[in-house]
Protein backbone atom coordinates (compact mmCIF):
# COMPACT_ATOMS: atom_id res chain seq x y z
CA UNK A 1 0.00 0.00 0.00
CA UNK A 2 1.49 3.79 -0.43
CA UNK A 3 0.99 6.66 1.66
CA UNK A 4 -1.56 7.84 -0.41
CA UNK A 5 -4.00 4.91 -0.72
CA UNK A 6 -3.48 4.48 3.22
CA UNK A 7 -5.05 8.21 3.54
CA UNK A 8 -7.62 7.58 0.85
CA UNK A 9 -8.74 3.75 3.44
CA UNK A 10 -8.66 6.13 6.49
CA UNK A 11 -10.30 9.58 4.86
CA UNK A 12 -13.73 10.04 6.01
CA UNK A 13 -13.35 8.07 9.46
CA UNK A 14 -10.20 10.04 10.72
CA UNK A 15 -10.32 14.22 10.76
CA UNK A 16 -8.53 16.11 8.36
CA UNK A 17 -6.08 17.66 10.64
CA UNK A 18 -4.51 13.79 11.46
CA UNK A 19 -4.81 12.85 8.03
CA UNK A 20 -2.82 16.01 7.05
CA UNK A 21 -0.26 15.49 9.53
CA UNK A 22 -0.03 11.49 8.25
CA UNK A 23 0.71 12.67 4.84
CA UNK A 24 3.53 14.75 5.90
CA UNK A 25 5.83 12.94 8.28
CA UNK A 26 7.37 9.49 6.24
CA UNK A 27 6.55 6.63 7.82
CA UNK A 28 9.08 4.37 5.98
CA UNK A 29 11.93 6.41 8.43
CA UNK A 30 10.91 4.81 11.42
CA UNK A 31 10.28 1.48 10.67
CA UNK A 32 13.86 -0.64 9.83
CA UNK A 33 15.54 -0.74 6.38
CA UNK A 34 14.69 -4.06 5.75
CA UNK A 35 10.86 -3.94 5.70
CA UNK A 36 10.21 -0.28 4.62
CA UNK A 37 8.39 -1.74 1.37
CA UNK A 38 5.71 -2.24 4.27
CA UNK A 39 5.85 0.87 5.76
CA UNK A 40 2.18 1.96 4.50
CA UNK A 41 0.71 -1.09 5.19
CA UNK A 42 -2.10 -0.53 7.61
CA UNK A 43 -0.78 -3.20 10.39
CA UNK A 44 1.90 -3.18 13.60
CA UNK A 45 5.28 -3.83 12.54
CA UNK A 46 8.31 -5.32 14.03
CA UNK A 47 11.03 -2.65 15.36
CA UNK A 48 13.47 -5.12 17.54
CA UNK A 49 13.59 -5.71 21.35
CA UNK A 50 10.06 -6.97 20.88
CA UNK A 51 8.45 -3.81 20.35
CA UNK A 52 6.31 -3.00 17.05
CA UNK A 53 5.16 0.03 15.41
CA UNK A 54 1.61 0.45 15.84
CA UNK A 55 -0.31 0.05 12.80
CA UNK A 56 -1.29 3.70 11.06
CA UNK A 57 -4.71 3.32 11.50
CA UNK A 58 -4.36 2.84 15.64
CA UNK A 59 -1.59 5.86 15.51
CA UNK A 60 -4.78 8.09 13.56
CA UNK A 61 -7.55 6.66 15.96
CA UNK A 62 -5.95 7.72 19.21
CA UNK A 63 -5.02 11.17 17.79
CA UNK A 64 -8.38 11.90 16.76
CA UNK A 65 -9.47 10.60 20.09
CA UNK A 66 -7.01 13.29 22.14
CA UNK A 67 -8.11 16.19 19.99
CA UNK A 68 -4.98 17.46 19.60
CA UNK A 69 -4.23 21.34 19.02
CA UNK A 70 -2.02 23.58 18.17
CA UNK A 71 0.69 25.07 21.12
CA UNK A 72 -0.15 21.72 23.45
CA UNK A 73 2.34 19.99 25.83
CA UNK A 74 1.94 16.29 25.41
CA UNK A 75 2.92 13.16 27.46
CA UNK A 76 3.56 9.71 25.16
CA UNK A 77 4.16 6.89 26.75
CA UNK A 78 6.13 4.18 24.91
CA UNK A 79 8.15 6.11 22.13
CA UNK A 80 8.94 3.00 20.23
CA UNK A 81 10.88 4.14 17.28
CA UNK A 82 9.15 7.73 17.02
CA UNK A 83 6.76 7.33 14.60
CA UNK A 84 3.43 8.58 16.58
CA UNK A 85 5.44 11.40 18.40
CA UNK A 86 6.28 12.62 14.74
CA UNK A 87 2.63 12.97 14.03
CA UNK A 88 1.61 14.50 17.48
CA UNK A 89 4.33 16.92 16.97
CA UNK A 90 2.98 17.66 13.72
CA UNK A 91 -0.22 18.40 14.66
CA UNK A 92 0.52 20.46 17.36
CA UNK A 93 3.10 22.41 15.92
CA UNK A 94 6.27 24.50 16.58
CA UNK A 95 4.47 25.88 19.19
CA UNK A 96 3.42 22.87 21.12
CA UNK A 97 5.84 20.12 22.49
CA UNK A 98 5.67 16.30 22.70
CA UNK A 99 8.09 14.78 25.28
CA UNK A 100 7.95 10.95 24.84
CA UNK A 101 9.11 8.13 27.30
CA UNK A 102 10.51 5.09 26.25
CA UNK A 103 12.29 2.29 28.52
CA UNK A 104 14.46 0.55 26.06
CA UNK A 105 17.67 2.43 25.53
CA UNK A 106 18.39 1.07 22.29
CA UNK A 107 14.84 2.03 20.77
CA UNK A 108 15.44 5.67 22.48
CA UNK A 109 18.53 6.36 20.01
CA UNK A 110 17.18 4.87 17.53
CA UNK A 111 14.25 7.08 18.29
CA UNK A 112 16.16 10.05 18.78
CA UNK A 113 18.02 9.46 14.71
CA UNK A 114 14.51 8.95 13.40
CA UNK A 115 13.02 12.02 14.05
CA UNK A 116 16.36 14.22 13.57
CA UNK A 117 15.99 12.11 9.82
CA UNK A 118 12.17 13.32 9.38
CA UNK A 119 12.96 17.34 10.39
CA UNK A 120 10.65 16.93 13.53
CA UNK A 121 12.18 19.74 15.75
CA UNK A 122 9.61 19.84 18.92
CA UNK A 123 9.71 15.97 20.55
CA UNK A 124 11.63 15.54 23.09
CA UNK A 125 12.93 11.85 23.75
CA UNK A 126 13.53 10.20 27.18
CA UNK A 127 14.93 6.96 28.31
CA UNK A 128 12.91 6.16 31.14
CA UNK A 129 9.49 4.24 32.99
CA UNK A 130 6.55 5.38 31.20
CA UNK A 131 4.22 3.62 33.81
CA UNK A 132 5.59 6.99 36.35
CA UNK A 133 5.27 9.48 33.38
CA UNK A 134 7.43 12.45 33.31
CA UNK A 135 6.13 15.19 36.50
CA UNK A 136 9.68 17.41 35.15
CA UNK A 137 7.47 18.82 32.29
CA UNK A 138 3.52 18.42 33.69
CA UNK A 139 1.33 19.28 34.08
CA UNK A 140 0.27 18.19 30.22
CA UNK A 141 -2.55 19.08 27.99
CA UNK A 142 -3.06 15.38 26.86
CA UNK A 143 -1.29 11.82 27.48
CA UNK A 144 -0.98 8.76 25.17
CA UNK A 145 0.37 6.03 25.86
CA UNK A 146 1.10 3.08 23.19
CA UNK A 147 1.26 -0.19 25.88
CA UNK A 148 -1.93 -1.47 28.08
CA UNK A 149 -1.88 -1.10 31.65
CA UNK A 150 -2.94 -3.08 34.58
CA UNK A 151 -5.22 -0.27 35.72
CA UNK A 152 -4.93 3.74 34.69
CA UNK A 153 -1.57 4.41 36.44
CA UNK A 154 -1.72 7.27 39.18
CA UNK A 155 1.15 9.12 38.54
CA UNK A 156 -0.20 9.98 34.43
CA UNK A 157 -3.68 11.12 36.17
CA UNK A 158 -1.96 12.98 38.52
CA UNK A 159 0.52 14.63 35.77
CA UNK A 160 -2.68 15.68 33.42
CA UNK A 161 -3.73 19.29 33.23
CA UNK A 162 -7.50 20.01 34.35
CA UNK A 163 -9.65 19.38 31.14
CA UNK A 164 -6.75 17.51 29.40
CA UNK A 165 -7.22 14.45 27.96
CA UNK A 166 -5.35 10.82 28.32
CA UNK A 167 -5.74 7.96 26.21
CA UNK A 168 -4.53 4.34 27.12
CA UNK A 169 -5.39 0.41 26.38
CA UNK A 170 -5.97 -1.38 29.67
CA UNK A 171 -6.08 -4.96 30.21
CA UNK A 172 -4.41 -8.09 30.23
CA UNK A 173 -6.29 -10.93 27.89
CA UNK A 174 -8.97 -8.30 26.84
CA UNK A 175 -7.76 -4.84 25.95
CA UNK A 176 -9.91 -1.90 25.84
CA UNK A 177 -8.81 1.53 24.90
CA UNK A 178 -10.02 4.08 27.63
CA UNK A 179 -10.09 7.78 26.68
CA UNK A 180 -9.80 9.43 30.61
CA UNK A 181 -10.53 13.50 30.55
CA UNK A 182 -9.73 15.46 34.29
CA UNK A 183 -13.09 17.43 35.08
CA UNK A 184 -13.67 17.96 39.11
CA UNK A 185 -12.70 14.23 39.03
CA UNK A 186 -11.73 11.53 36.38
CA UNK A 187 -14.18 10.98 33.53
CA UNK A 188 -13.79 7.33 31.75
CA UNK A 189 -14.88 6.42 28.63
CA UNK A 190 -14.34 2.83 26.43
CA UNK A 191 -14.21 3.08 23.23
CA UNK A 192 -12.65 0.03 21.56
CA UNK A 193 -10.84 -3.25 21.87
CA UNK A 194 -7.15 -3.45 20.95
CA UNK A 195 -4.26 -5.08 21.22
CA UNK A 196 -0.73 -3.43 22.47
CA UNK A 197 2.35 -4.99 24.20
CA UNK A 198 2.16 -4.48 27.93
CA UNK A 199 3.29 -1.22 29.90
CA UNK A 200 6.48 -2.36 31.86
CA UNK A 201 7.05 -0.38 35.61
CA UNK A 202 6.63 0.81 38.58
CA UNK A 203 3.00 1.07 37.58
CA UNK A 204 2.11 -0.95 34.83
CA UNK A 205 3.36 -4.88 34.49
CA UNK A 206 6.22 -6.26 36.09
CA UNK A 207 9.01 -7.31 33.97
CA UNK A 208 8.77 -11.48 33.68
Amino acid sequence: MSREELLEYMRGRIGDKVLQAMSRVPREIFVPEEIRSRAYDDTPLPIGHGQTISAPHMVAIMCDILDLQKGMNILEIGGGSGYHAAIMGEIVGPDGHVYSVERVPELTSQARENLQLAGVLNVTLVEGDGSAGLPEHAPYDRISVAATAPAVPEPLKDQLKKGGKLVIPVGAGYQELLLVTRKNGFVVEEKMGVVFVPLIGEHGFKER
